[in-house]
C-alpha cells in the first residue's frame, strides 16, 4: 500500500523560516531509516504558498490566483510517499518522525488509490 504523508504547514513554514541544522540532521537520519527499511519512495519540502499559484476550474474557465493562501493549518509544507504493508505500519513510522517544525506540528497520512481500486467500476 502506498501512502502520502503530508507535513502540515505552520506559521514558520509559511514565512519561509528554514529549519535548524539540528532538525535537518534529525530528518536526514529519519529519511535514511525509511530508505534502509524500503519504505521511502520520495519526499520533499515545499516552499511557502507565497511562491505558489492556484488554478480554479469552472467548466472551460481557468482562473489563476497568486499565493499566499489563507488557513495555514490546512496547507502542506512537505510530503513523503511511502510504500508500507498497511496503515498501522505507516502510523508506526510517522510516530518515529522528529517533530518536522519548531513548535507544534502535524502529519496527515493518506492512502493513494491503486489500480485495483478501479477494477470494479464498469
Amino acid at each position: 500500500m502506498r501512502v502520502m504523508v503530508l507535513v502540515k504547514a505552520t506559521t514558520d513554514s509559511e514565512t519561509g523560516n528554514m529549519p535548524t541544522a539540528e532538525l535537518l540532521e534529525a530528518m536526514g537520519k529519519f529519511n535514511q531509516q525509511l530508505a534502509e527499511a524500503g519504505i521511502l519512495v520520495t519526499g520533499e519540502g515545499l516552499k511557502p504558498t507565497s511562491q505558489g499559484k492556484r488554478i480554479a476550474f469552472d467548466d472551460a474557465s481557468r482562473t489563476v490566483r497568486d499565493g499566499p493562501f489563507a488557513a495555514t493549518s490546512e496547507l502542506v509544507a512537505g510530503f513523503w510517499l511511502w510504500q508500507v504493508k498497511d496503515m498501522e505500519e505507516a502510523i508506526a513510522w510517522a510516530k518515529r518522525c522528529p517533530n518536522p517544525m519548531p513548535g507544534p506540528s502535524e502529519l496527515e497520512i493518506r492512502p493513494l488509490y491503486e489500480m485495483e481500486d478501479f477494477a470494479n467500476l464498469s
